[in-house]
Order: structure tokens, then sequence, then C-alpha cells
């Protein structure tokens, strides 16, 4: 098994666990949030926790979705390139090039439209989170870390989006992975509080906020690490 395979199929159990654990936990077993919702305090705006649950469950929805697509992209594109490999070896077999061609239009036909599904579910996410940001745990410095992961998240995307309508794959991948990079941002942030809190004993707000800053510091880190060791092992 190559190891840029080995990588992916982490990166997929990772992301399947936790969306399971996301749709339980915020669905099933605490759909109120509360425990969540008692380190709110000494906020400036009025926490309405009726629409704040229904936004909520808007943005965990959708952040599983956006996951589970950006996942399913960049399997395909690994299908793709498999695609045009054989393609080259058997351009001199009729039947199978025609077998190719048409296995590499529906790929590229499924990539595209699961592309649309990545980019509408980051835009509710983004807006959605543009509602929580001013009630986020830890005030307004929380607030500000979240207001600045939705620009950079909707600059990422944007910018991917650009880059494959002018037909700048390499660009494209590379920013798509940037952008899906984001979505493990809520992940991280938990990760990174229970790190603080519950094996450091720092009290949780301050955990909490601590934890989104790392978690743009990470999300804006790795994808450049992957990227840089990618052109590596091309040379």
């Amino acid at each position: 098994m190559e190891r840029r395979e080995t990588f992916y199929l982490l990166i997929a159990s990772v992301v399947l666990l936790y969306i399971l654990y996301a749709l339980l936990n915020n669905y099933v077993l605490d759909p109120g949030a509360e425990a969540f919702l008692g380190y709110k305090t000494d906020l400036k705006r009025e926490l309405k926790p009726s629409i704040w649950l229904k936004v909520m469950y808007v943005h965990v929805g959708f952040a599983c979705v956006a996951m589970a697509s950006g996942l399913a992209n960049f399997s395909r594109y690994k299908n793709l390139v498999y695609l045009r490999s054989d393609a080259s070896l058997a351009a001199k077999d009729g039947a199978s090039r025609f077998a190719l061609v048409r296995g590499y239009a529906r790929h590229r036909g499924f990539h595209r439209a699961n592309g649309y599904v990545y980019v509408a579910s980051v835009l509710i996410v983004v807006l959605t989170s543009g509602y929580m940001a001013p009630y986020a745990t830890g005030g307004k410095v929380s607030g500000m870390g979240f207001n600045l992961l939705n620009i950079l998240w909707l600059i990422a995307t944007t910018t991917a989006l650009v880059h494959i309508f002018k037909k700048r794959v390499v660009r494209h991948r590379q920013w798509m992975l940037r952008s899906y990079a984001f979505c493990f941002t809520n992940m991280l942030i938990h990760l990174l509080a229970f790190v603080l809190h519950d094996m450091s004993g720092i009290a949780y707000v301050t955990s909490y906020t601590i934890g989104v800053y790392g978690a743009i510091a990470l999300v804006l880190a790795v994808p450049e690490l992957l990227i840089r060791a990618g052109a590596r092992s091309k040379n």
C-alpha cells in the first residue's frame, strides 16, 4: 500500500469517527448542549437558547456534510490519476480506451457536483458560525477568532474555485487542501481544550480560547507542510 493511500485511509477513519461523534453528541446524547451552554457567561448580547440551538443544529449538520464531501473528492482525485495513467497504457486498445474515457468522465462529473455540495456546505457553516461568534465561549476574544476563521475559510475556498475555473488543476488541489483543513477546526479546538483543561487543569474558558487560536495556527500550517512534502516527494 502506498504511503499516500495509507495517509488517506487514516484521515478517512478520523473523519468518519468524528462525524459519527458529532452527530450522536449534538442530536442524540446532548441535543440541548446544556454543559457547553453553561460556560457561556458574561455575554454582552442576550443568548436565546432556542434560536442558538437551531442554528447550531444546522451548523453541525452542514459541517459534517462538508467533511464528508471533501473527503470523497480527495478520493476521487486519486481515482482520476489512476484512470489517466491506465488510459495512456491502453491507448492502442480501442475498447479499453473507450471504457476508461467513460469512467474518467463519470468520475469527473461526480467530482464537480460533489465540489458544489462542499462549497454550499462551507457557505452555510460560515453563515451560521457568524451568528454564533458573538456568543462564543470566551467572549469577544474567541468571537474574533471565529470571525477570522470564517474569513480565511471563504478566501481559501473561493481561491480554489477561481483556479479550477481557469483550469489550474494543481493550484486548485492545493487550495482545496487549505480549505478542507478548516473542516477540522472544531475537532482541534475541543482537542486542545481537553488537553489544557482536563489534563493540565487550566480553566475551561481559557483553554477553549487558546484552543481557538491554536486551531487557527494548525489549519494554516499543516496544509502548507503537506503541500511542501508532496512537492519534495515528486522531485
